[in-house]
């Protein structure tokens, strides 16, 4: 049996998820990386996707999308600091697709570069959110 690392996930509502596992893929901001016992401290950013977390390898045991945020990794832990975070299985396709229809109607409203940047990001969260839910 392979070892396992502390999981911890957080976000402003609520803590999903804390628990022990074998592996975490988390969506990092240079791309998906594989956390696990023994893992070189690390600490990044984190872009709209979805966690992976194998309890015991090789089943995905959980899928939790998150909004952003940050991850840090050391060879004990992996703490998830998230600005959103909803288990993929509690989205609602339907209210997804009208998010993302309702972002490209703001972003297309837009008038400043403030408005246009925080319209494009709530965009990108909403079409990852819909990109969850197809894998």
């Amino acid at each position: 049996m392979a070892e396992k690392t502390a999981f911890e996930l957080v976000s402003p509502e609520r803590l999903l998820a804390s628990l022990d596992a074998e592996m975490v893929v988390v969506p990092g901001a240079d791309g998906n990386f594989g956390a696990l016992k023994g893992h070189a401290p690390l600490i990044s950013t984190l872009r709209p996707g979805v966690i992976d977390v194998y309890e015991t390898r090789p089943t995905v045991s959980r899928r939790i999308f998150v909004g952003g945020g940050f991850v840090e990794v050391t060879p004990d832990r992996c703490t998830v600091l998230a600005k959103e975070a909803i288990p993929v299985e509690e989205l609602d396709r339907a209210a997804v697709e009208q998010e993302v229809k309702d972002c490209s109607e703001d972003l297309a409203d837009a008038k400043t570069d403030h408005e246009r940047a925080a319209a494009a990001q709530a965009l990108a969260v909403a079409r990852a959110k819909l990109e969850a839910l197809r894998g």
